[in-house]
């Protein structure tokens, strides 16, 4: 049988884009874990589906760290 340090090496021996794709696998193969008690990914939808309906209500990276007072 192999074990886990066994299968990890191997893994990290692939490509990226595989390593990735197996990444990508595993994670959906395990259970929702999100506990959601601040309601943080409710927001987060909220907001994408604002954006969505309106783009101009979107910043882009630069104008996001220019507001926070960290652009040019």
């Amino acid at each position: 049988m192999v074990n886990l340090a066994e299968i990890e090496a191997l893994a990290l021996k692939l490509p990226e884009s595989d390593r990735a794709k197996l990444a990508a696998g595993m994670l959906d193969s395990l259970p929702g874990v999100l506990v959601e008690e601040d309601e943080g990914l409710a927001e987060a939808v909220r907001r994408s589906e604002e954006m969505d309906r309106d783009p101009s209500a979107c910043l882009t990276h630069e104008e996001f760290l220019k507001a926070v007072g960290r652009g040019e």
